[in-house]
């Protein structure tokens, strides 16, 4: 949710090679070191299969998070604020997103920016936005870089760590020690609130449906329409 709003030494890296049956997988390029391979590998794996992740969000002045996202159908994300109680979803399918109204109003009233009043007629309607990737909402940053003193267990399973940071902002990302590469964990602050979210369920079979188009609106319509 912050996304819209706003790395493993020799001793950590799993003894295991990547799994599956993938031929695409990420190969080394001239002057790519080993932490960034690890996570364009780690990347890689979350792009290719389904899963379910929940947790806590900085979004909406605090409150819960659930994410599913399935390669073929798309990303779903839905938050419940514990400040109004309100339940607000975010879709993003082929670099496309798809923005609750209530949802963005709300964020643009957190963030200081604007204080919006969303109709009635909007109330279900969903702003569109292009130009950024799906895997945005989940992807580890290339730049980030081994925290050894953070390696941690998920659900049984042992993690090391990678962090990166941006001023008052900064992720920490458990990713597994055994087996396949996959993102386990993902701990973030934004200016002095913190949120947890743990992925789960890979390659479970989900449904995921985009917001038909009658329900759909510009960011040009949004900025129109609301008070």
């Amino acid at each position: 949710m912050s996304t819209f709003l706003t790395a493993c030494s020799d001793s950590s890296a799993p003894a295991s090679p990547i799994s599956g049956t993938e031929t695409t997988a990420p190969t080394a390029s001239a002057g790519a070191d080993k932490d960034t391979l690890i996570i364009s590998s780690v990347n890689f794996q979350m792009r290719i299969r389904s899963f379910h992740a929940s947790g806590t969000t900085t979004a909406l002045g605090g409150g819960s998070t659930e994410m599913w996202w399935v390669p073929q159908q798309g990303l779903h994300v839905r938050t419940t604020s514990d400040r109004t109680g309100k339940t607000s979803d975010v879709f993003c399918k082929d670099g496309t997103t798809y923005t609750s109204a209530t949802l963005l109003a709300d964020a643009l009233r957190q963030s200081g920016r604007a204080d919006p009043t969303v109709p009635s007629s909007l109330s279900d309607a969903y702003v569109t936005s292009q130009g950024q990737p799906c895997d945005a909402y989940y992807k580890i940053p290339e730049m980030a870089k081994p925290e050894p003193e953070q390696d941690s267990t998920v659900n049984g399973v042992k993690t090391f760590a990678v962090a990166a940071a941006a001023g008052p902002t900064q992720d920490v990302y458990q990713i597994a020690n055994e087996g396949t590469y996959r993102l386990l964990q993902q701990k973030s602050t934004r200016d002095g609130r913190t949120s947890t979210t743990t992925y789960d369920s890979f390659g479970e079979k989900f449904t995921i449906t985009m917001p038909p188009k009658d329900k759909t609106i510009t960011m040009s319509e949004f900025r129109s329409r609301v008070g």
